[in-house]
């Protein structure tokens, strides 16, 4: 048998009814927008949510909707208050009945939102975000890099479809001054939740040209403020504090600045306005230029002017001396050659005198020396022949000695005299470590040759 039972429908109703008696009127509520849509018949859709103080985690949600008629009159009414349309991100004060559907099950029914808790939430995240950055001690660190005195590199953060990119090129680009300004356009999204992380990637990857540019450029062409909260984000305002490049912002808005203009090195109100700030910062320096060429010509003039006027005086004062000078000159040179011609005669006369003695002294040693040389030779060339006479007969007696020497040391002689010579193999046995047992043994006489094998050796002892 089945057991009892109900319908779904009936179930659902009787939670329906268990709700309505349990929370019969409506209730201020506090929570987060995750995600609002508006359809084509007006009404508006939203995912409220609330999460967890510490760690971030949802810990609630429930589905919201704003019926048209109530819509209409709450939408306009709440972001003319804050400035801000109702976006995924906002935490709002919501009016609300529990409601429960049959068909679609649980929801909340929005009737009135307070502006006043939004703008106060908004304002309090953000001097949150501020004070954090200040205990960091980062708040201040982009202003404090060194924005160079003639920017003309520049790395731009935009979407390079906004009206405000193109404003600012043009600003650049069409100069009166006609400056030669280089830039690079790094994409990135500058509205919405993607944003903030859009415009992190576009600060790493100008990162990577570090040494390329000179600053970097932050723009957009103004927008709601709802479009503008990115720029309340406190890793963004970190990322661009710490920027090794000073970084401008123009955003375009008329608001408080937002936390990314404080971090700025230098915020400017509008794209148009940066391009402005640059090119008068760069004529600021021609004109520094133009005034110190006119000034060093000025001074260079005047350096000549004193220079020329001091040569002017001192030639005026230096040409009674220099004709003093030139007559004393004259009168010392006419005395220096009367001296000089004085001095050469005396100089020529005992010179000649000199030279008349050294010729016959050299006349009467040149005779001497050639007597005495005449005698020396003589004498030598009789003493030559009695040494060569000498030398000679001497020679003649070795030779006959030697000769004698030679005929005894014949070994035909030798043999002659009785005795014998023994070889081996054509060589003569001077010892008898020349010889071996075995060995052939040639002995020659004076009158022949006897050949004997070595059958032992024996040695004096």
């Amino acid at each position: 048998m089945p057991q009892e039972h109900i319908s779904l429908f009936e179930l659902n109703q009787n939670i329906k009814e268990q709700i309505k008696d349990a929370f019969p009127g409506s209730y201020w509520v506090v929570a987060e927008i995750s995600d609002i849509r508006t359809v084509r018949s007006g009404h508006c859709y939203l995912e409220l949510i609330e999460k967890e103080e510490e760690s971030d985690q949802i810990k609630a949600k429930a589905r919201g909707t704003i019926w048209a008629f109530t819509y209409r009159m709450l939408k306009p009414y709440f972001e003319t208050t804050t400035k801000q349309s109702l976006s995924a991100g906002l935490k709002v004060l919501l009016k609300v009945s529990v409601e429960f559907q049959e068909l679609y099950g649980y929801s909340l029914n929005i009737k009135d939102i307070d502006p006043t808790f939004t703008l106060g939430d908004i304002a309090r995240r953000k001097l949150e975000i501020i004070k954090q950055l200040e205990e960091e001690g980062v708040i201040d660190m982009n202003k404090e890099t060194e924005l160079a005195t003639v920017p003309q590199k520049l790395a731009i953060i935009s979407s390079p479809t906004a009206a405000g990119y193109e404003d600012f090129i043009n600003q650049l680009e069409n100069n009166s001054n006609g400056y030669k300004i280089y830039h690079k356009l790094f994409p990135a999204i500058m509205q919405g939740a993607e944003a903030e992380e859009s415009i992190i990637n576009a600060l790493d990857r100008i990162y990577q040209y570090e040494q390329v540019f000179d600053a970097v450029i932050i723009i957009r062409g103004g927008g709601s403020s709802a479009d503008l909260m990115c720029f309340d984000s406190y890793m963004l305002a970190m990322n661009i504090a710490q920027f090794p490049l000073p970084v401008l912002t123009g955003i375009g808005h008329e608001r408080d600045e937002s936390v990314v203009d404080m971090v700025a090195h230098t915020r400017l109100k509008t794209p148009t306005a940066v391009a402005e700030f640059i090119i008068e910062r760069i004529n600021h320096y021609e004109l520094y230029l133009i005034d110190l060429k006119d000034h060093f010509i000025a001074l260079t003039q005047q350096l000549i002017s004193d220079e020329r006027h001091r040569i002017d005086l001192a030639a005026y004062r230096f040409q009674p001396l220099v004709s003093k000078a030139l007559s004393n000159q004259k009168q010392y040179q006419i005395e220096a050659a009367q001296r000089l011609q004085f001095a050469s005669r005396n100089y020529f006369d005992k010179q000649n005198t000199f030279y008349t003695h050294v010729k016959e002294s050299m006349r009467y040693l040149t005779k001497k020396q050639l007597r005495t040389a005449t005698q020396k030779n003589d004498f030598l060339s009789t003493q030559l022949k009695l040494e060569l006479n000498s030398f000679f007969k001497n020679q003649k007696q070795k030779i006959k000695l030697l000769d004698r020497t030679v005929e005894l040391s014949d070994p035909q002689k030798v043999l002659q005299r009785g005795y014998s010579l023994s070889f081996v193999q054509d060589k003569l046995v001077k010892s008898l470590s020349g010889i071996n047992i075995g060995d052939t043994l040639q002995t020659r006489t004076k009158d022949g040759e006897i050949i004997s094998r070595v059958e032992k050796i024996s040695t004096k002892k």
